[in-house]
């Protein structure tokens, strides 16, 4: 049992080193998620609304908080630091975690839990099982906590800790330093909205009560539908929420031509104004070279033009939905090149480019 608890260790270190770090890559998309939770928590038990909606301004620090923990504990369980402290500390967040994803399967909430960020998508049952191995990995080396030995490896935490949090403060000054989300530099939005290859159902019938599959629709009336599942997945359009409207009408094709700067507003309430007036002469400059700059809220019509005249931001604007927003850019405002539907840059506000370099990127 004792080799037993060794390989539990490391692949339980392992595992948490990995998705902290890949979550510390983009803390706002654990923000996201958190928020998501809250508010779920929040209509589901009415009784404790407040108390959740309370959490929600707070949902980055937990981000930072969790994603920083993970790499720290998995660390330390691997160098021996504190055994005892580490393995109950290990098993409080994994009983936590295993509680969200089993909560996001069972009730059919927040069907992605974001446990390793964007990089790898897990079902909600798929991630409920992965932390009842993990779980059941804990268990052990909980209770053959007092064979590992326990070496002075402060310093190693230490060093863990700083830098997991300057990974962190990176990306939430700049952008992730690896972006794995579909609106990322070199991706092609148009390409990304359809499937890779023709997708291919199966179709569950009941005949005299029993289930029968075909992979295609049969013409026999006497069969009752049951459901039709898609039996390539991976071809499925990796985008399928991407709109972009006025109150004229769908503007989404039109996104797609030419060379475009967007400025992404997601919302007005937590905005860094004090970025905008660089950014409004980038717009006035990259004008007069051919690319057309466009404004992309979640804002109301009333809203966005009152803010926009007090901005002297002079660029038509266009709905898109907010988490759509949150998807194509973590900063906001923030900034989006597009050259014939392929993204040519991003940018936070923190890095707001020079006309000469957004004319340089879509040449």
């Amino acid at each position: 049992m004792k080799i037993l608890a060794q390989i539990s260790r490391v692949i339980v270190g392992l595992l948490f080193i990995f998705s902290g770090l890949i979550k510390l890559n983009d803390p706002v998309g654990t923000q996201y998620k958190l928020e998501e939770y809250f508010e779920v928590f929040a209509t589901d038990l009415p009784q404790f609304h407040d108390f959740f909606m309370a959490l929600v301004p707070l949902a980055l620090y937990f981000s930072v908080f969790l994603c920083t923990a993970e790499v720290v504990l998995g660390i330390a369980l691997l160098v021996g630091y504190k055994p005892r402290t580490t393995a109950w500390s290990l098993l409080l967040i994994i009983v936590f975690f295993t509680f969200l994803t089993f909560y996001s399967a069972y009730f059919n909430k927040v069907t992605d839990c974001g446990c390793f960020g964007a990089a790898i998508k897990l079902t909600p049952w798929t991630s409920f099982g992965k932390d009842i191995f993990l779980l059941a990995l804990i268990l052990i080396i909980v209770f053959y906590r007092k064979k590992f030995k326990a070496l002075p490896t402060g310093i190693i935490v230490v060093i863990s800790t700083i830098a997991s949090l300057g990974i962190a403060v990176y990306a939430l000054r700049h952008l992730p330093i690896l972006d794995l989300l579909p609106y990322r530099v070199g991706a092609s939005i148009p390409a990304q909205l359809k499937p890779s290859e023709p997708l291919r159902y199966l179709y569950v019938f009941d005949k005299g009560g029993k289930e029968v599959e075909f992979e295609k629709y049969p013409s026999d009336t006497t069969l009752v539908f049951k459901e039709m599942v898609v039996l390539n997945e991976d071809a499925k359009p990796k985008i399928t929420d991407y709109k972009v409207w006025n109150d004229a009408g769908d503007y989404t094709e039109e996104t797609f031509k030419g060379k475009k700067l967007f400025l992404i507003i997601k919302n007005l309430t937590d905005i860094n104004t004090a970025a905008l007036p660089d950014i409004n002469k980038l717009i006035n400059n990259v004008k007069t070279k051919g690319v057309e700059p466009i404004i992309l809220t979640s804002g109301n019509s009333e809203e966005i033009v009152k803010f926009l005249s007090a901005h002297q931001l002079n660029a038509p604007y266009y709905y898109v939905d907010a988490t759509v927003l949150k998807t194509i850019s973590r900063s906001n405002p923030g900034l989006w090149l597009l050259k014939d539907g392929n993204v040519k840059g991003k940018w936070h506000y923190n890095d707001t480019p020079e006309a000469e370099e957004v004319i340089e990127l879509v040449k």
